[in-house]
């Protein structure tokens, strides 16, 4: 199972169960035991490897006005409407509707559990082209956190790429964490992009395009939210 889910060959395989490496269902898996991939959680140090048959990992590069449910009662136009109908996924967090850029969506209902849990603490990183010219200070202020109506901000990593263009890496999820954010500091959004969840990027998705992450992104993005593991950024695409 491990070999087809494309960890290593065989014999790696083998020496990672031979090493202690390797739990199923929690428990330290030995060599020639049997998984059931229907009900059954794998993990290599600590990281899942998705082997549930019909699993599927998506890409998309979200539209501004597009809500991130899979039902919207005004009828308006969903993130699922964007994605193949059939195997049914789900969205992997949410942008609000104004926000663009890049949502996972996926049927892997462990991986989003890990992903959306506030404690692996996934780096997503954004573009946010503010009103003004953000001072040193104001960088500051982001970086150490903000104080906010729910409580303040953890620290972030903020740069400024241009007069009123802000990069932010932030790994909570609260709601319009990243406005909320640039409002305290005196500089509205005037538009935000979101540009990278964990290890995931992708430069060349046009808006409303989206594509299957391949095995390699996979595994990353579980190794990314595997105990004790920081997350690492692959080059850009």
């Amino acid at each position: 199972m491990l070999a087809a889910a494309g960890v290593a060959s065989r014999r790696a395989c083998e020496e990672l169960i031979g090493a202690g490496r390797v739990r199923v269902n929690g428990d330290v898996a030995e060599v020639g035991a049997r998984v059931d991939p229907e009900t059954d959680v794998l993990e290599v140090d600590g990281a899942l490897v998705p082997v549930r048959p019909g699993l599927a990992y998506y890409l998309l590069n979200k539209p501004a006005g597009v809500v991130t449910t899979a039902k919207d009662t005004h009828g308006r136009r969903t993130v699922i409407d964007l994605v193949p109908a059939e195997p049914r996924v789900f969205p992997v967090g949410r942008l609000d509707a104004d926000t663009e850029g890049l949502l996972l969506l996926t049927n892997d209902g462990e991986l989003t559990h890990r992903l959306t849990h506030p404690s692996f603490g996934v780096e997503k990183e954004y573009l946010a082209e503010v009103e003004g010219r953000p001072a040193r200070g104001t960088l500051r202020r982001l970086r150490e956190g903000v104080e906010l109506d729910d409580g303040p901000t953890a620290p972030a990593k903020a740069s400024l790429l241009a007069d009123n263009l802000v990069r932010l890496v932030i790994h909570e999820g609260r709601n319009r964490q990243v406005r909320r954010m640039c409002e305290a500091v005196g500089h509205p959004v005037v538009r935000l992009v979101r540009t990278r969840i964990g290890p995931i990027t992708d430069t060349t998705l046009a808006p409303g395009e989206w594509r299957a992450l391949s095995g390699e992104e996979v595994r990353a993005l579980a190794a990314s939210v595997a105990p004790g593991v920081a997350t690492s950024r692959p080059p850009r695409r």
